[in-house]
Order: structure tokens, then C-alpha cells, then sequence
């Protein structure tokens, strides 16, 4: 009988810290959460990891576990997997910052980091939306655009493990601004953050549209455009516009990696068939050779808000390294 393993999975976000205790089929047993307070600078950040690892510790006897084989640590920004280093995190303010070093001295346990969009782009490989593909991508829609892909059954990492940024990838030749410093990046119109944006930007030239039926724009989300947009013109205008352009970044993923799955996580692939519908039309339609190659299925993740937790301890349960 196999023996039972249990890691702890760390998602270290700008905000926020999730961390879990999840076991060697990827269940997870228990979770808590602690701010990040990234403000108060990267050895902060670094006690309230090991405060989160250390309640996860102590509430596992009530679990009856009281061994763990190791942590892994899902992390914003550029990671050398290799020497545990976080080459720069824009959110976090690390600047080669040896995160896995420091944890490791301070628990005496095996720690493996991993790019947070690469953790969840692997738990869905191997558990939820692109289980049993041999090529598979992911895109998260949140406040930037994440991502990942594996490409012949392993993750695409490049140079230093900085590949995989969809989110930057260039739609619209001297477009907006983008905070990496590019202009027309793909983040800047598919994101949620876009959306939300569009959203204010469109309901101030349209004093007439029903979405100011929330109140004031304080309380617009990347979620008003879709709730609106069966009857409201503008509302609708947005979120065909979004579509196109979203579809224009996923069709260039596929282009270039021709995975068999594309999922889509993050708060605005909750709208389901109304957004993966006329993106799968958009995407067949506009991909190379589409009438002679497989198609790119365009799916939405399965995983939600665990997918960073089980994806930081895929290297541990899959015994890889990458």
C-alpha cells in the first residue's frame, strides 16, 4: 500500500497568502489565509508565510498528520525554479530574492517555488481541465493575464523559467500602454482589469445606459458588462469587443503551440458558454489552416481557487522538476 504524503501548498498573491495542506492525490485537507502586507517590505512578507505554514502545521494534528514531505510556494513574477530564486515580482517588490532558502532554513523542510500562473496551468494539466492532453495552455483573466503551457507532456519554462507570458504579448501595434512598459499588450484589453476599465470609459460617454443601474462606478466590475449585456446596447458592445480581442490573443497561442486544450481561468471565465461559445467560433475562424488541423478547444478550467494550492506541490506530487 502506497504510503500516504501531505505537502503544504503556499499561493503568495499581492494581497493576500493562501495556503493548504494537500495530499499526494491532490485533495486538499485543510486551508487557511493571512495578508501578504508586501508594503512592509519582502522580510515581512517572509513572516507571514512561515506564521500561515506554521497554523497550517499545528491544525493538521487535528487531521491526524504530523509529517509533511515538503512545501511548495506558487509565486508572482520571474522564478529560477532551479535556485529557488525570485528573479523580480513587480507586486512583491523581490529583487532576487532567495524565498525558497529562507523558508527552508526556517522549517527544515524540502521547499520547490514555481511561477504562481505555471502552478495552476500544472494542476489543471494533470487534474482538472487538461487532464490526459499531452499539450495543453491555460490563461488566467484576473487583474493582469497570466499563464502557462505544456507542450509534449512538460511545462514550458524558457530561459530561467520566464516563458509563458501571454499577458504580454503585443494585439494591437502602438496601443495601450502597458505597465510592463510595451504598448498593445494583450493584458491590456482581455484582462479584467481592461474590462472594468472599458466598462467606467463607455458608461461616462453613455449617461443613458442601464448599467448605471449599480449605482456609481465605484461599484463596476469585469462582471457588469455581461450582466447587462442582453439589454443594454453599450453593455453589449463591450463585451462583443472584449470577446475579439481576447480571441485574438488566444488564437496567436494556439498558432504558435497548437495545444489540443486552451482553458481559461479566473473571475471572468465564470461566464461560461456566453464568453467560450462566440470565442470558439472566433478562434476556429481566424486560426491557421483551420480547415486542415485539429481544432483548439477552448475550455473553461476546472480547478477555480485551488488550482494555485494543488499546483504548488505538483513538483513534489509528480516527482519532476521544472
Amino acid at each position: 500500500m502506497k504510503e500516504q504524503k501531505y505537502y503544504i501548498g503556499i499561493d503568495l498573491g499581492g494581497t493576500l497568502i493562501k495556503g493548504g495542506v494537500v495530499d499526494h492525490n491532490a485533495n486538499i485537507i485543510l486551508t487557511k489565509t493571512i495578508e501578504t502586507q508586501s508594503n512592509e517590505g519582502n522580510e515581512q512578507v517572509l513572516k507571514n508565510i512561515l506564521k500561515l505554514i506554521n497554523c497550517l502545521i499545528e491544525e493538521s494534528i487535528n487531521f491526524n498528520i504530523n509529517t509533511f514531505a515538503g512545501i511548495g510556494v506558487g509565486v508572482p513574477g520571474v522564478i529560477d525554479t532551479e535556485r529557488g530564486l525570485c528573479l523580480c515580482s513587480h507586486n512583491l517588490h523581490f529583487n532576487k530574492y532567495e524565498i525558497a532558502k529562507k523558508i527552508q532554513a526556517a522549517t527544515n523542510l524540502e521547499v520547490k517555488i514555481i511561477n504562481d500562473a505555471n502552478a495552476s496551468t500544472l494542476a489543471e494539466y494533470y487534474f482538472g481541465a487538461g487532464k490526459g492532453c499531452k499539450n495543453f495552455a491555460m490563461l488566467t483573466l484576473g487583474t493582469g493575464i497570466g499563464g502557462g503551457a505544456v507542450i509534449d507532456g512538460r511545462l514550458l519554462l524558457g530561459n530561467s523559467s520566464a516563458g509563458a507570458e501571454f499577458g504580454h504579448s503585443v494585439i494591437c501595434y502602438n496601443g495601450k500602454k502597458c505597465t510592463c512598459g510595451r504598448n498593445g499588450c494583450l493584458e491590456q484589453y482581455a484582462s479584467a482589469t481592461a474590462l472594468c476599465n472599458a466598462t467606467k470609459d463607455a458608461m461616462n460617454l453613455n449617461k443613458q445606459s442601464k448599467m448605471w443601474e449599480v449605482g456609481n462606478l465605484k461599484n463596476i466590475t469585469a462582471k457588469t458588462a455581461f450582466d447587462y449585456s442582453c439589454v443594454d446596447e453599450t453593455a453589449n458592445m463591450l463585451v462583443n469587443s472584449y470577446i475579439h480581442y481576447l480571441a485574438t490573443g488566444i488564437t496567436n497561442i494556439a498558432n504558435v503551440l497548437r495545444p489540443e486544450i486552451i482553458a481559461l481561468g479566473g473571475g471572468i471565465a465564470k461566464q461560461g458558454n456566453v464568453l467560450i461559445e462566440p470565442l470558439q467560433k472566433l478562434v476556429d475562424n481566424s486560426i491557421f489552416a483551420s480547415n486542415q488541423t485539429p481544432k483548439v478547444k477552448i475550455i473553461t478550467a476546472k480547478l477555480e481557487n485551488s488550482a494555485g494550492l494543488v499546483g504548488a506541490v505538483c513538483p513534489f506530487i509528480k516527482n519532476k522538476n521544472y
